[in-house]
């Protein structure tokens, strides 16, 4: 598993990581810094959390992938996703037809 990584905190010994959010499709997204990246184990189409604990700090870390059946190749699983997040606002009229 990868690292987790809190939020900076204005503590002296934290990393600071600054980034603008920018609109992905309907959603915000922001960009994870490379050596962030690599702390957390994650690559381009990899999953992470967002986890607010009981300090309400939020903690970042790779999110556990289930096991794929053996007939489901991941390009195909990865490819139904792509085309799904595309097109959420036709499901979304569809679904409210």
């Amino acid at each position: 598993m990868g690292g987790v990584v809190k939020v900076a905190n204005d503590k002296p010994n934290n990393n600071r990581y600054t980034r603008k959010i920018g609109r992905m499709g309907n959603s915000l997204g922001v960009s994870v810094p490379k050596d962030l990246a690599g702390k957390l184990n994650v690559s381009q189409g990899d999953e992470i959390e967002f986890i607010e604990n009981d300090r309400g700090e939020i903690v970042l870390r790779k999110a556990h992938q289930g096991q794929l059946p053996d007939h489901v190749r991941p390009e195909v699983l990865e490819a139904f996703f792509d085309v799904f997040e595309e097109d959420t606002g036709i499901l979304e009229d569809l679904r409210d037809r």
